[in-house]
C-alpha cells in the first residue's frame, strides 16, 4: 500500500498503527502459501493469522481495519486474503445477530484460528437473486430439519461451521432464515468440489434431513435476507480493497518492469504509450482506494446500511483492478501470459472478484436506484 494514503482522513491512530503492525508481521511471516494445495495453504494461513492475533478484526467488523488487512494481504498472497476474508464473513452473522450463547461458542474460536468458517447462501438457481433459494428448514419442535443443496460455496471441505440460509416461509425474501450448522452434523455432507481459475476451496453442499437445535436460528424465523444483507453491506466494501491490494502490486510490478525493461535502446518507461499506460494504472488505484476508504469510513461511523456506497467500492475497485492487471500483463509481453509470473496470477486472481458477493451488473443497478428514487 502507498503509505501516504494513510495520511487521509479516513484513518485513526490505531487504523495506522495496525497497518504498520501488521505489514511488518507479513514481512517476517513464514506461511505454506502454494495454489497447487490450496485447502492446506488456506488452513496454514488460518492458523498463523490466528495466532499473530490478526484474525480479531473478524469477529469485532471495523470496515477500515479489515480493508487494511485485506488490501495488505493480498498484495502479498491471493489464499491469505480469501483466508482471512472468509472467516469474517463466515462468521460475520454470528457476530452481528447471533445470541450470546453463539458468539461465545464460535466466535474465540474464530478469531484464534481454530475454527474455518463459512458462508452458505448460493444455490445453483439463487445467486444473485437471493429470495429464489430452495433450501428448506422446517420447525420439527426444538429441532429444525434442513433439506437441499448449496453450490459456491467459499471453505467448503475445509470449514468446521457454516452459516446456512434456508427458506422457513412462503417464496420470496421474507421466508428466509439463517443457522448455524456445524460441519460434523449429521446429514451434512461435502457433495462436490469445484475448480477454478484462480485455486481456493470451493464446492457444494448437501443437506439431507440435517437436524440443528433450534437455537442455532440467527435472529428470528423471517429474518434471513436481511441477515445476508447486512452481512455482505460490511464485507463488500473489503472486497474493493482486496481487488485494491490485487492491483497495487500489479501496478508495482508494471513500473518495475517499465524501468528496467530495454527497448530500441532506451527504458520500456521511455516510450509514451507505456507512460499513458501507466498514468491510467496510478489513476485507477487513487480512484478505488478514496472509494473503498470512503465506504469503510462511513460504516465505522455509525451509518446503518452503505449500500450505495459499498456498491461503488467493488464496483470501481474490481473493475479497476481487472484494468490494470490487464496492461501490466500487456507491458510484461510474453513473460505476461507466462505461468508463475507475478502479474499473470494476479490477472487471474482479480476475475472471480468482479462476480462474488454482487456481480459489477447487480452494483450497477444498485447505484442506478439509488441515483434515482
Amino acid at each position: 500500500m502507498d503509505e501516504s494514503a494513510l495520511a487521509w482522513p479516513f484513518f485513526d491512530v490505531e487504523h495506522r498503527a495496525f497497518a504498520a503492525d501488521f505489514e511488518a508481521w507479513l514481512h517476517a511471516a513464514q506461511v505454506f502459501d502454494d495454489e497447487g494445495d490450496a485447502d492446506r495453504s488456506v488452513r496454514a494461513w488460518v492458523h498463523a493469522l490466528g495466532e499473530g492475533g490478526w484474525l480479531r478484526p473478524c469477529t469485532t467488523l471495523d470496515v477500515r481495519t479489515l480493508s487494511l488487512a485485506r488490501e495488505r494481504l493480498a498484495y502479498r498472497s491471493a489464499l491469505g486474503d480469501f483466508a482471512f476474508a472468509m472467516q469474517g464473513l463466515g462468521s460475520g452473522a454470528i457476530t452481528l445477530f447471533g445470541s450470546p450463547a453463539l458468539r461465545r461458542r464460535y466466535l474465540d474460536e474464530v478469531a484464534a484460528g481454530r475454527t474455518i468458517a463459512a458462508f452458505a447462501l448460493s444455490e445453483r438457481e439463487a445467486g444473485s437473486d437471493v429470495a429464489a433459494l430452495r433450501t428448506t428448514a422446517r420447525r420439527e419442535g426444538d429441532r429444525y430439519v434442513l433439506s437441499g443443496e448449496k453450490t459456491w460455496i467459499s471453505n467448503a471441505g475445509i470449514a468446521d461451521v457454516y452459516v446456512v440460509f434456508a427458506r422457513t416461509g412462503t417464496d420470496g425474501a421474507k421466508g428466509l432464515s439463517a443457522f448455524v450448522v456445524d460441519a460434523a452434523t449429521e446429514g451434512f455432507a461435502v457433495s462436490g468440489r469445484i475448480e477454478t481459475i484462480s485455486p481456493h476451496p470451493l464446492g457444494t453442499l448437501a443437506f439431507d434431513d440435517c437436524t440443528i437445535p433450534a437455537d442455532r436460528r440467527l435472529g428470528e424465523e423471517g429474518d434471513g435476507f436481511r441477515i445476508a444483507m447486512a452481512t455482505l453491506d460490511v464485507f463488500r466494501t473489503t472486497v474493493g480493497a482486496a481487488a485494491l491490494g490485487f492491483a497495487r502490486r500489479a501496478y508495482d510490478e508494471a513500473r518495475a518492469h517499465a524501468t528496467s525493461r530495454q527497448l530500441f535502446g532506451a527504458p520500456l518507461a521511455a516510450l509514451q504509450l507505456t507512460q499513458a499506460a501507466i498514468a491510467d494504472m496510478a489513476l485507477d488505484v487513487d480512484a478505488a482506494a478514496l472509494l473503498v476508504y470512503r465506504a469503510a469510513w462511513r460504516k465505522d461511523s455509525g451509518a446503518e446500511r452503505v449500500t450505495r456506497e459499498a456498491a461503488m467500492a467493488k464496483l470501481f475497485a474490481t473493475e479497476a483492478a481487472a484494468r490494470i492487471a490487464d496492461r501490466a500483463v500487456q507491458l510484461f509481453g510474453g513473460r505476461g501470459v507466462t505461468r508463475g509470473e507475478v502479474v499473470e496470477r494476479i490477472y487471474r486472481d482479480v476475475r472471480a472478484l468482479r462476480i462474488y458477493e454482487g456481480a459489477s451488473e447487480i452494483q450497477r443497478l444498485v447505484i442506478a436506484r439509488s441515483s434515482l428514487s
